[in-house]
């Protein structure tokens, strides 16, 4: 007999902008957010209607600008850049360390607003504000060592973001950024996390951090946000199509920049006989859906392997737990535990169902495929944004499950004979963020992981992002521009005391690359 499940006290859509209301009645007014620039909370803009991915409900949508507002926010951006780059380090620290207090105590609003508006599962919203808040305070206490002479640059940095991490990637970003003594332009992502950066956002600037956020297309808000003279670097992070156009032009302005682009990393299995230690880290490979540039959504598996390979991946694979975020037994009961909710949308959920049907309609092999467990929805839920784990082996060459990340709880499998065909295989996307290889042979790992083409190779743990001081970076088609992480995240928006506005810096530049 199915459990009878309800919402959890305290936490619907509406007690959340309640709460949003009273927190920043400066950014929230009535049932829309403002847009920030200038120093002003302005309600202009046209605002879109959005739905929540948990049940497709109502929630708040972004106020899109046009190019001349968005023009108007640049320019305003670069009068509040002059005047902060030269504000005393000691102060700028003060006011960031400031923030970082308010972000704590309104911890819970902004990770219950990341539930409604990303799906995020509640352990890991709550994960995603504490890394913003602990990374940047990391920052706080060493970023005199790490300036040192070094000096803001000409103009505002300019952040266009992905909408999967908007605390622990965006806020985290803005907020050293901001330290390092520019002003900071954030474009809120058109897919959601509008509510919770708006939050972010009013904490930041009651403080007086000199930040701006502003909503609009890419098409409208583009030619300011990295075209305009007044932008002093661009900060992108999303997918290579985007990112392709946003990397032409920076060039071709030979405007400082850091470009964060998807690439299919892969989990490569030779000559491995752990397989415990397989199926242990299979379900953390799920978490948040694969919906992290950092996911594993490919396995290369030696053929004579393969069956070994399934014994340790279908048991595990089979455990993920997948529901509403937010539902429960009783109203007081605590968050529900899962690996994943709803992806983004319901849009992305129907175009990945398509691509799964279509690789099988084409040869795919489909290994398994998770059915909805009614225990984890509430009654008559729209569950359109959900799609449950799927497996498959040999996508055809025809399928964008072949070459490219789906973002979503897909994994592929493709098999090969030889260790020529297993560098092919997992070097299929041109690069890649990271990538892993279980081998037993230490000599094996030492000889295959140069030819990789990601950044961080693991020897049979999965790699991630990382945090502080921790460079990060991409090969080929997955980055552009400087590496980040510690020093070098600060390096990224400062100017060396011996060439001011032209310092090369370490990255994925065709006459200086950085090897991890």
């Amino acid at each position: 007999m199915a459990k009878t499940l309800e919402l959890k006290s305290g936490t619907s859509w509406s007690d959340a902008w309640q709460r949003c209301l009273a927190v920043a009645p400066e950014a929230f007014r009535d049932d829309r957010v403002l847009n920030l620039w200038g120093g002003e909370w302005r309600a202009d803009g046209r605002a879109l209607s959005a739905t929540s991915p948990v049940d497709g409900g109502p929630i708040a949508g972004p106020p899109r600008l046009d190019a001349v507002a968005a023009h108007r926010a640049v320019r305003a951006s670069l009068d509040q850049h002059r005047a902060w780059r030269h504000i005393p380090l000691p102060e700028r620290r003060a006011r960031v360390a400031a923030t970082l207090d308010a972000l704590a105590q309104h911890r819970e609003l902004l990770a219950l607003l990341l539930v409604w508006e990303i799906g995020k599962p509640w352990r890991l919203a709550t994960a995603d504000v504490d890394r913003a808040i602990d990374g940047v305070r990391w920052y706080v206490d060493g970023i005199d060592n790490m300036l040192g002479e070094r000096t803001p640059l000409a103009g505002p940095v300019s952040n266009i973001a992905s909408w999967n991490y908007p605390m622990s990637v965006l806020v985290h970003a803005v907020l050293v950024q901001a330290l390092a003594g520019n002003a900071v332009i954030a474009k809120t992502p058109t897919d959601g996390g509008v509510s919770c950066l708006t939050l972010a956002c009013a904490l930041a600037a009651r403080e007086g951090v000199p930040v701006t956020l502003v909503s609009g297309s890419g098409g409208q808000l583009s030619e300011a946000l990295v075209r305009a003279p007044e932008i002093g670097c661009v900060s992108f992070v999303g997918g290579r199509d985007t990112g392709a156009a946003v990397a032409t032009a920076v060039a071709d302005l030979g405007k400082r920049h850091i470009l964060e682009q998807e690439g299919l990393n892969a989990w490569g299995i030779w000559n491995f006989s752990d397989w415990e230690r397989l199926t242990a880290v299979i379900p953390k490979l799920f978490d948040y859906g694969k919906q992290r540039c950092t996911a594993y959504p490919r396995f290369v598996v030696q053929r004579d392997a393969f069956d070994d390979f399934l014994a340790a991946y279908l048991p595990a694979v089979r455990t993920l737990r997948v529901g509403h975020p937010l539902a429960v037994e009783g109203p007081e009961d605590p968050y529900p535990v899962l690996d994943f909710g709803p992806l983004i949308n319901a849009a992305k959920a129907k175009e990945l169902t398509d691509q799964i049907t279509e690789a099988i309609d084409r040869g795919a092999v489909p290994l398994h495929r998770s059915t909805p467990d009614p225990d984890r929805f509430l009654p008559g839920q729209d569950t359109s944004a959900y799609v449950h784990p799927v497996t498959l082996l040999g996508p055809p060459s025809s399928s964008p499950l072949h070459h490219a990340e789906p973002f979503g709880p897909v994994d592929t499998i493709v098999l090969v004979d030889t260790e020529a065909e297993l560098l092919a295989a997992m070097n299929a996307s041109n690069g890649a963020l990271v990538a892993t290889l279980s081998t037993d042979d230490e000599a094996t790992f030492a000889r295959l992981a140069p030819q990789i083409r990601a950044f961080k190779v693991g020897h049979g743990v999965p790699r991630s992002r990382g945090d502080r001081d921790e460079l990060f970076g991409g090969f080929g088609g997955s980055w552009r521009g400087a590496f980040v992480g510690g020093e070098l995240l600060v390096r990224a928006v400062t100017d060396g005391p011996d060439s001011p506005g032209g310092e090369r810096l370490p990255g994925n530049f065709p006459e200086y690359q950085l090897m991890p």
